[in-house]
């Protein structure tokens, strides 16, 4: 109760102003405050919130102010003010309640902020005489993704889409089994109106001493229905990735016994019929009252995150058999562990893909020379057998789970090469995603992460380019490309794979060179009958150590260039730049 809030009291007395408490009343949101005054002007009476990490405030934008308020007598008003970091007014509003009495009501007002404010606050002033309750106080810029109410911050959203993502994972990877079992994740509380959303404990929130992060909490305001809304806003697939009835393995390693795991089950299935079912079905009719009936054709779901051993195996079984009975065409995507190897990788990839299961998550966070040297890690792979999701990725500067990671382009360099093992194996590989997505610059726990943000500003990083190169050059089919009749896995420090793209009827071609010198090749186009004289040309490439940063936010950014072609032969001189990834998009005619 009040976390990020202070009480300004200046004439009021203890007590005129409590928290209260609903009891049974309304458990998924116990909480609302009763204010008590008489005669108070501005200054006796009041509430400031902190935001998160101060609130990031910007000139002449609207902003939108509204509150679950209950008159229980007299007239209270709320006088609002945003301040800057050194206290001053920089927008205000004042708001008179007009509500029936004893009745739960929203009221609102909006106001625009007069300067441009990075660590804000917003204060909250109780004038007047009476008594009222107040719920759920909010307070929104207009300029979220697409300027919905309560909507997601638009510069971020705006960074993934414009990576044109095949899919989001969502909501994420640990936070999926909780500390506990009682802090999972559960997508049925996350849907309704924002009031009717259970707060709960963000399982990082207690993860890391070194990183403290004791106001770290879930209100749900992005929920279930807002993630699959924003992946079909960015032309995504949605995968929801669902608790299988153990809590996370490196905290308390709780299971739900076997006979107790029907509840679950039911959760996966009912998640189905919330994504797909129409309008008559119970889950659907949800769905459909939160203002969207037509489905959202759900087609992927993960069943457990990073879970291991044989007590995740027999509860897959059971969710794989009741899944697939009702819902065959569902493609389920299962964890291979913490690990790319060792023990419990090995028993976890025998074990499904006995199961024939038919995605498989691996996971990897390692030093680059780890990426560079498993760029051939799916070429041995088989093609008949279960497919792979590389669900999380990401190259450590220093080591996993360290403050000294960093985001600079030798992990990139070697993301990139290892992303050319994962497009020339798209037989086997069909789903790749770096992890963690977001992060924020005053609040972040784990690092490297592809996005990050302060309360103003957002960058992508080295690594964010890296993805988006490849994202917006998959192609449709993959070519072959050979150096000596081999695959080029680190020949010369080279490393690359092509692709067909049948939309614009160019060949793309991949190529990181990993070395200090320059390597130059002549590029044969086999069965190319005629190509544009001009080729398009990304590159990327800096000093090993350099990243991005919010001063510097392209510092290491894709630049195009021209690329000579011989027509008449069908060959293209390239020479890769030292420490490079380019990208080249060839005409065919």
């Amino acid at each position: 109760p009040l976390m990020g809030w202070k009480v300004e009291r200046k004439k009021a007395q203890e007590g005129d102003l409590l928290v209260q408490n609903r009891q049974g009343n309304n458990l998924s949101n116990p909480h609302y405050i009763s204010i008590n005054i008489t005669n108070a002007s501005k200054g006796d009476l009041g509430l400031t919130n902190e935001g998160f990490k101060g609130m990031g405030i910007k000139k002449d934008l609207r902003y939108d102010f509204s509150v679950l308020c209950r008159k229980r007598s007299g007239n209270v008003s709320l006088r609002l003010e945003l301040l800057n970091a050194q206290n001053e007014i920089i927008g205000s509003a004042t708001l008179s309640p007009n509500a029936p009495a004893d009745e739960w009501t929203k009221q609102g007002v909006s106001f625009n902020a007069t300067a441009t404010e990075a660590e804000g606050k917003f204060r909250l002033w109780f004038e007047g005489t009476g008594q009222l309750d107040l719920d759920i106080i909010s307070l929104f810029p207009e300029d979220t993704w697409k300027k919905r109410p309560g909507g997601m911050r638009a510069d971020m959203v705006q960074l993934l889409a414009d990576m044109k993502p095949g899919f989001v994972r969502f909501p994420g990877g640990c936070i999926v089994e909780g500390f506990d079992l009682n802090n999972r994740y559960q997508w049925k509380k996350t849907l309704g109106p924002i009031e009717e959303r259970q707060l709960i404990m963000n399982r990082w929130n207690v993860e890391f001493a070194h990183r403290p992060a004791p106001d770290y909490f879930q209100t749900f305001g992005l929920g279930f229905f807002e993630y699959f809304q924003l992946c079909e806003d960015i032309g995504a697939e949605p995968l929801p990735i669902l608790n299988c009835g153990m809590a996370c393995q490196f905290n308390t390693a709780e299971v739900v016994p076997l006979e107790q795991l029907s509840p679950y089950i039911q959760d996966a299935l009912d998640l189905i019929e919330f994504a797909n079912g129409d309008a008559s079905t119970t889950w659907g009719k949800v769905r459909a009252n939160m203002g969207h009936p037509a489905p959202f054709n759900l087609k992927l779901m993960g069943v457990g995150n990073e879970n291991w051993g044989p007590q995740y195996i027999e509860r897959l079984k059971l969710f794989t058999q009741a899944i697939k009975a009702k819902y065959p065409r569902i493609k389920l995507v299962n964890s291979s562990g913490t690990d790319p190897n060792g023990d419990r990788f090995d028993y976890l990839n025998a074990e499904l893909r006995a199961m024939k299961a038919d995605i498989i998550d691996e996971h990897y966070y390692r030093k680059p020379e780890w990426f560079l040297e498993n760029a051939a890690r799916y070429d041995s792979y088989d093609r008949n057998g279960s497919k792979v999701f590389a669900g999380e990725y990401a190259a450590q500067s220093d080591r996993t789970v360290s403050v000294d990671n960093r985001n600079n382009w030798k992990c990139a360099l070697s993301e990139a090469a290892f992303m050319t093992g994962l497009e020339r194996n798209a037989a086997v590989v069909h789903m790749a995603s770096y992890a963690p997505l977001f992060a924020h610059a005053d609040a972040w726990q784990w690092t490297p992460d592809l996005i990050w943000v302060d309360n103003l500003r957002s960058y992508g990083t080295p690594n964010y380019y890296v993805q988006k190169l490849f994202s917006l050059n998959k192609g449709t089919q993959v070519l072959t490309m050979l150096q000596n009749g081999k695959a080029l896995v680190g020949q010369d420090s080279l490393y690359a794979s092509a692709a067909f793209d049948k939309a614009t009827n160019e060949v793309i071609l991949k190529v990181v060179n990993a070395s200090a010198a320059p390597q130059a090749r002549e590029i044969q186009l086999d069965g190319a009958k005629k190509v544009e004289a001009k080729a398009k040309l990304f590159l990327l490439q800096s000093d090993l150590k350099a990243m991005n940063s919010f001063e510097e936010a392209t510092n290491i950014a894709p630049v195009e260039q021209a690329l000579d072609v011989n027509t008449k032969a069908q060959k293209l001189n390239l020479t890769v730049a030292p420490y490079s990834f380019v990208v080249v998009r060839v005409k065919l005619l």
